[in-house]
């Protein structure tokens, strides 16, 4: 049998921080590895030292090149000129698969890649919402516009795929159920990842990793801290890992508290080396999709307190018992002081560690999504064939 040949991949998406850059660096250095070729587009205004180290890393994996431009987060009449922009773009790479990732990143793979196929490309559209559009209310003008043209775009969509069921149901719910062809593919987590992390020797209590922004829960995680104290009578320490425009209004609170010898911030960084500096994780979020930050927690062996949002239960389980509810503070505190006053109970609740690896790497994740590829490529060209052969009659 003839081996398939290689593709050509570009993933498109806006901004390059958070979860949706976890996964497009992970899909590309797999695929990139199976002998395709890879490349990414987005936005040139966010992100910052940072990801500019991230970037590096994912070079040597993008023989199709980083194509970076200002793509703005609102809808506005800058999206004109980035659409116009990505199209020649993308024109010239010549892919086989467009992958759009985010409302922005979705949209300008559709638009683009539709306007491909009439000049007789078979580039196959495919769109990862990854939450994005799927927050806003419906019951909002903003809402709506948003939920309209995710519905216009379906009809120029090769595929959807959802990366937790909870994705799944918010969009059938906000958008409707989807018309066109779609596929449920959970993100994954490579192999040196499900090695556990060690406590560091001075290692804090708990732990906060995440963006500095209210939707993420960090003056959550402040309050819960200073109750958990009342609770277990003594004091506790705490270390909180991220960047973003609302960090100096956490700062003043921990300051104002009078906690700032308990709880310091550090500046974003891997996981893995923010694990090691406490014993447990936190996740206190208002709302998530798919959040990668958990799945890494739980790889490294790392005891998990989390809200139950989005597709954390799909993860931790549904009746997982380190489970709070989002943004309540006495609930969050409550099973904190806990953590203390029984060592091993969380650790206890974890995730089957065998079942977990299985089911969440990395590798599972690529090569079904290069299957899903492979099959919307397959179904583009059948559908070019009888536009061909009738400009040909």
């Amino acid at each position: 049998m003839t081996p398939a040949p290689p593709l050509r991949i570009l993933h498109c998406f806006r901004s390059p921080v958070g979860g949706i850059f976890r996964h497009v660096r992970d899909l590309a250095e797999q695929h990139a590895k199976a002998g395709h070729e890879v490349g990414i587009l987005c936005d040139s205004s966010t992100g910052g030292a940072y990801e500019d180290q991230l970037f590096e890393t994912i070079m040597p994996y993008l023989s199709l090149g980083l194509t970076r431009m200002p793509i703005r987060r609102s809808l506005g009449p800058s999206d004109i000129c980035a659409t116009l922009r990505s199209y020649n773009e993308i024109k010239q790479l010549q892919p086989d698969i467009l992958h759009g990732h985010g409302a922005k990143g979705g949209a300008f793979v559709r638009l683009v890649g539709s306007r491909l196929r009439v000049s007789r490309s078979r580039v196959a559209r495919l769109y990862s919402p990854h939450g994005g559009s799927l927050h806003y209310d419906r019951n909002t003008l903003r809402g709506r516009t948003y939920f309209t043209i995710e519905r216009t775009l379906e009809r120029w969509t090769d595929s959807l795929v959802f990366v937790s069921d909870y994705e799944r149901r918010t969009y059938c719910e906000k958008i409707g159920v989807p018309k066109a062809p779609w596929q449920l593919i959970h993100n994954g987590l490579r192999e040196a990842e499900f090695e556990p992390v060690e406590n560091a020797v001075n290692s804090v209590d708990f732990l906060y990793i995440g963006m500095m922004r209210d939707l993420k829960g960090p003056d959550v995680f402040i309050e819960a801290l200073r109750r958990a104290e009342q609770l277990v009578g003594r004091p506790l320490r705490g270390v909180m890992v991220g960047d973003g425009d609302d960090q100096p209004r956490y700062q003043a609170r921990i300051d104002m508290m009078g906690m700032g010898a308990r709880l310091t911030m550090r500046p974003a960084m891997p996981a893995r080396e923010a694990f090691a500096l406490a014993r447990t994780v936190v996740i206190p979020s208002r709302a998530e999709s798919m959040p990668y930050i958990v799945l890494e927690a739980v790889a490294a062996d790392k005891p998990v307190i989390s809200t139950k949002v989005g597709g954390i239960p799909e993860i931790l389980g549904e009746n997982f018992e380190g489970f709070v509810a989002p943004g309540d503070v006495e609930e969050m505190a409550t099973a904190m002081a806990r953590t203390i006053s029984e060592p091993g109970w969380l650790a206890g609740a974890m995730p089957d560690p065998v079942a977990f690896r299985t089911r969440f790497s990395a590798t599972n994740m690529a090569d079904r999504m290069m299957s899903l590829y492979r099959n919307c490529i397959s179904t583009a060209a059948k559908q070019a064939q009888p536009r061909i052969a009738s400009s040909l009659s």
